[in-house]
């Protein structure tokens, strides 16, 4: 009792932190961590579990980190899963070193780490470039007399692929099949992924087609793993088929599935499937990525459909979906295909609409000019006012046009 009032304890306070992180007031609940230590109120380990848990699942793990470091400060005891929340925060942001250190931390405090904990530091260092460190991990674990699952796999075979040590991959998969280990859809996409980007589609091909016999149901990521790699090599109408056999098969055709199909059809200069594909997108209420628009965008380009890509474009700004860069790609494929006039035409309606600073406009320009190996118009445009300056035309001042560059 103080001053007649019943003074809440540790357990009162859980209680309404607890409540608060189900209702999502995550803020609010750490609030109230802070008016425990005005009041010279101990939080426990369930107040830091219960709070960690909470940041994590909202993404907020720099939050989680502090309240890990905090819990060590105040000689807090510290549970394996916080560890483990913690790890898995930083793993999440790519920060594999400093997840190790958490995760060496907790073995030199006498604890012992989980499959789960160890396959999420594998992929960390996997998904940096550490292909290495990932795999002396992936063996510590065994040492360790932990069986690693078919999650840890996949993220080993996930991370040869991605390296192009595919036969390394391949290896894992014949050990996987010699030790009943099971081969879910995600290990099956990460090979046909590497495979196809390696340019041995048909290898590809063919364990896309093993899964059916396996009883491994095939995913979004199977199909589009191997559309892609079809695409790519010039096997469009193949990649069409399987397409369809998404649909059939119950998987979702998502907005990558039709970016791969709509560049690769464009490849293939078969630019009126290309739109269609585009249109059914649109129709089906898929919304355009930044990457959709530049396949669609590069596609009309070359094909010498500018006022269509533009239009597009304008159709699209109101969502959103125009990626910084939309112009500058568009500028740059043009120059590379020898077709400046276009470009410099383009570049003109850019600053007519209003959509960029004219000098950004003319830096581009340059730049694409330079790399697509016309150098001596480059030049040229660095020289003069284009882009920059006006002319009069008696009492009436107007911007030097781009197109004036093919005129010099």
């Amino acid at each position: 009792m103080e001053n007649g009032k019943i003074r809440p304890d540790v357990v009162s306070y859980n209680t309404m932190i607890k409540g608060y992180c189900k209702a999502g007031k995550t803020q609010k609940a750490m609030e109230l961590l802070r008016v425990m230590e005005s009041i010279n109120l101990e939080p426990d380990k369930i107040t830091y579990m219960t709070l960690m848990q909470a940041c994590y699942s909202e993404g907020i793990f720099d939050s989680c980190l502090a309240l890990y470091h905090e819990m060590g400060e105040k000689g807090c005891e510290v549970p394996p899963h916080a560890y483990s929340l913690v790890v898995g925060g930083l793993c999440k942001e790519g920060k594999c070193l400093e997840g190790y250190v958490v995760f060496e931390n907790m073995i030199r405090n006498g604890l012992k780490a989980n499959v789960a904990v160890y396959t999420t530091l594998i992929d960390a260092f996997a998904k940096c470039g550490k292909m290495e460190e990932a795999l002396e991990l992936f063996e510590r674990m065994k040492t360790d007399g932990l069986e690693p699952d078919e999650v840890s796999y996949g993220v080993i075979v996930n991370g040869l692929c991605k390296s192009g040590r595919l036969d390394e991959a391949m290896e894992y998969l014949r050990f996987c099949r010699a030790n009943k280990v099971a081969v879910n859809a995600m290990f099956y996409s990460s090979l046909i992924d590497g495979l196809g980007k390696a340019g041995r589609v048909d290898e590809a091909q063919k364990l896309f087609e093993e899964m059916v016999e396996k009883d491994c149901p095939r995913d979004s990521y199977c199909y589009n793993a191997l559309i892609d790699a079809l695409a790519k090599c010039g096997r469009v109408n193949e990649a069409l088929m399987l397409f369809n056999r998404m649909k059939d098969e119950g998987c979702d055709q998502t907005v990558y599935t039709y970016t791969i199909l709509i560049s690769g059809l464009f490849r293939e200069r078969k630019n009126e499937e290309a739109m269609k594909l585009w249109d059914m997108m649109i129709d089906k209420g898929i919304t355009p990525t930044a990457a959709s628009f530049r396949a669609l965008s590069i596609g009309l380009c070359l094909s010498g459909k500018v006022t269509r890509a533009c239009k597009i474009l304008d159709d699209l700004a109101p969502m959103g979906a125009i990626p910084e860069t939309a112009f500058e790609d568009m500028i740059y494929v043009l120059c590379k295909a020898g077709r400046v006039k276009e470009a410099c035409k383009l570049a003109d309606g850019i600053v007519d609409r209003g959509r960029e600073i004219p000098g950004r406009i003319r830096t581009v320009l340059i730049n694409a000019l330079r790399k697509a190996g016309n150098a001596n118009l480059a030049m040229k445009l660095m020289h003069s006012k284009i882009g920059i300056g006006y002319d009069r035309v008696g009492s009436i001042k107007r911007r030097v046009k781009f197109r004036i560059l093919l005129e010099i």
